[in-house]
């Protein structure tokens, strides 16, 4: 079957040369992920080595399998939101073991799967009250700010008084990172395109010349290996069951539940991949998609999948089939053999970027909708206590429980949905029975 064939470039007004520029495009914007991602798990204990190759291998086949089989320009990557809950909820917070967390991440994508392929991932999004997903935008994108500060010294912890203080200032990170951060809001501005990555570059080699914690081995390339600490298979299974553990897998689902389907939909929009009724053009392999290449991360060793929001940059420089995320695919498997080169790139350098998608997810303030005062409070107060309690499903939890209280107070009955009820009252009753992280 030939490209034309199997993609439909011609009928959605597309070639192979945009496609295959909109999959560079949109590699440029998310391939620093395989530097963060090992980064946030190193700093829980995952054997960095290790966690760049199973990033890689989850990127380059999540995105193999959502171009050929959705045919839609989304790129799979591990979430950078997921990751946090992973490394410093799950396994830092909670004091879960490794093997166990990475059991839990299989479950969650088997049952993300299950709830994806059946619709009801499909129900529970048109129950989603659109204040609480923005309100989680916001909170995530937070707590990730704080993570990135927090990391090079920026925010540390306060012995007295509130939680936390402003770090050295003039330390060598922090500038980097402030400096770094800058650059790429600046060159986001100017539409470069891989502005993340060509900073993460740039202040690398500002580290090489100046830092002599910085130090290049001498080696680019590398055969691929898991390393002697391998992580691949180290899954289990019967600790990732018990009783105790059960509640990280459901707030595993519950977090890329409402966080990776907005984005999902939110790219295919941009994509004008929406049919008339409003629904995602093979939305059904889409969302299933993402969900089965969380249960890669669970098989390979590293944090949940998701689709990338940095999928966007791939369909404004002009990606709309499958062809996309296919390029993306096989430019992440490419990745593999460049082990040495990713790993010589300081913390410094990688915060930047994870300042700046935290950044980008507070744009959902402006989504909020202050006609409705309960609603916007409602997401706001999910924002703000994931960011308190660190906790992406508490704040889940406390939003809509504040909007069917609040509705209720205030006359607004008919403004609920029994689907929004049933959410808000099992969620409740999943923390008041202690069963919550």
């Amino acid at each position: 079957m030939s490209l034309e064939n199997h993609f439909e470039m011609t009928k959605r007004g597309s070639n192979v040369r945009q496609e295959i520029i909109a999959g560079l495009t949109t590699f440029l914007a998310m391939v620093y992920s395989v530097i963060v991602v090992p980064n946030m798990l190193g700093a829980a204990g995952f054997p960095a080595e290790s966690v760049f190759i199973a990033t890689c291998l989850v990127a380059g086949l999540g995105s193999l399998l959502i171009g050929l089989w959705a045919n839609v320009p989304m790129a799979i990557g591990c979430a950078i939101s997921l990751t946090a809950f992973t490394a410093f909820s799950l396994v830092l917070g909670q004091q879960v073991s490794i093997p166990v967390a990475l059991g839990a991440v299989f479950l969650m994508g088997v049952v993300f799967t299950v709830i994806s392929a059946t619709g009801i991932r499909a129900w529970i999004l048109r129950n989603l009250p659109s204040s609480i997903a923005h309100g989680a935008g916001i909170g995530i994108g937070l707590f990730l700010l704080l993570i990135a500060a927090n990391g090079v010294g920026l925010v540390v912890s306060n012995q007295a008084g509130l939680p936390v203080k402003m770090g050295e200032f003039t330390s060598f990170p922090v500038l980097m990172s402030l400096i770094g951060l800058a650059l790429i809001i600046g060159l986001e501005k100017m539409n470069v395109k891989g502005a993340i990555l060509w900073v993460i570059i740039a202040i690398t080699l500002v580290g090489l010349v100046f830092d002599p914690n910085v130090k290049f081995g001498g080696k680019i390339f590398k055969m691929p290996t898991f390393g002697e600490h391998s992580l691949f298979l180290e899954l289990d299974l019967m600790g990732a069951l018990q009783p105790a553990i059960l509640p990280v897998v459901f707030a595993l689902v519950m977090t890329a539940v409402f966080d990776a389907t907005g984005t999902i939909r939110a790219v295919a929009g941009q994509a004008n991949l929406l049919d008339k009724d409003g629904q995602i053009i093979n939305g059904g392999k889409a969302l299933t998609s993402d969900s089965v290449s969380s249960i890669f991360s669970g098989l390979f060793g590293t944090a949940p999948a998701a689709v990338y929001i940095e999928s966007a940059a791939g369909t404004a420089a002009g990606g709309k089939t499958g062809l996309t995320a296919v390029v993306v695919g096989v430019l992440f498997l490419l990745m593999l053999f460049f082990q040495p080169l990713a790993f010589l790139v300081p913390g410094y350098a990688t915060a930047p970027a994870l300042m700046y998608v935290g950044l980008l997810m507070l744009s959902n303030v402006s989504k909020l909708d202050f006609d409705d005062f309960i609603g916007a409070m409602s997401g706001l107060v999910c924002a703000v206590f994931i960011v308190l309690t660190a906790n992406i499903v508490t704040g889940i939890m406390l939003g809509f429980a504040t909007l069917v209280i609040g509705r209720i107070v205030s006359g607004e009955v008919k403004k609920l949905n029994v689907g929004t009820v049933v959410i808000a009252v099992a969620l409740v009753a999943f923390y008041a029975c202690g069963w919550a992280i």
